[in-house]
């Protein structure tokens, strides 16, 4: 499969995401640093790569042509985190030794631990982590102390965070979506999100005065941790890839 057809050109952030190469938020990033170069000069955000034209990253040539799309479910451990191989000691593609080069799927910070996808498809990828999708990721949290009528409703209805606006680089204040909660334990409850405020979900719990102690992403979509052992992979099954793409409007 080739990523251009006949005379089409597309966007090079969307080309560098269905080589497998980044996602489209990091291709960005690498062309403001000025990391890729189109036709033997360096890119810029809005160029639009078609057939024939020459993209280099790293000092590589971009092929046009389509690479086998792979789709792990990870389990993440705790205390590594989701930052490139390079960065960080304690990432999770250090220990993970996949032999093609991925990125995550929503990330899961140091101290929260479960699944994890992990992907070479930036498209897919894409489609997953935008917020109006409403995608859904489910959690189980527990917190230092009971919980009480009054904080699983208020869970519910939605938080007023302040949050950074990535590309203004400025603080606002919105309220989290209504979302599903079910106490399942004194201290322990289930969460499904349809969205990705960073740290979220301990935001929220702080917000009524609560520590998260444990947390636990068990779900994402249709695809279900299940058994999977802290540390381990698998691929996902055909039946589970070809629901994860019709969920996300893919044909």
């Amino acid at each position: 499969m080739e990523i251009t057809d006949k005379n089409e050109k597309i966007r090079i952030n969307k080309y560098m995401s269905i080589a497998g190469v980044l996602s489209r938020r990091r291709a960005d990033e690498a062309i403001s640093n000025g990391e890729i170069l189109l036709n033997g000069r360096v890119a810029v955000p809005g160029d639009k790569v078609g057939p024939g034209d020459e993209v280099i990253y790293q000092g590589k040539v971009v092929k046009n042509a389509g690479v086998k799309k792979v789709i792990l479910a990870y389990n993440k451990p705790l205390g590594l985190v989701c930052t490139s191989k390079d960065a960080d000691k304690n990432s999770i593609f250090r220990k993970l030794d996949y032999p093609e080069m991925l990125y995550y799927v929503g990330r899961l910070d140091q101290n929260s631990q479960g699944l994890l996808l992990l992907t070479n498809d930036g498209e897919l990828a894409n489609q997953i982590q935008k917020a109006r999708n409403n995608h859904e990721k489910e959690y189980v949290v527990r917190v230092d102390k009971p919980l009480t009528a009054d904080f699983v409703s208020g869970m519910r209805n939605g938080v007023t965070l302040e949050i950074e606006d990535d590309k203004n680089k400025e603080k606002l204040v919105r309220t989290t979506k209504k979302c599903a909660v079910k106490q399942i334990g004194r201290n322990t409850f289930s969460i499904i999100l349809t969205e990705g405020i960073n740290r979220q979900i301990r935001r929220m719990c702080e917000h009524f005065g609560y520590r998260v102690v444990y947390l636990k992403r068990i779900r994402v979509m249709n695809i279900r941790l299940g058994e999977l052992a802290a540390g381990e992979y698998r691929e996902l099954t055909a039946e589970e890839e070809r629901t994860l793409r019709k969920l996300c409007g893919e044909k």
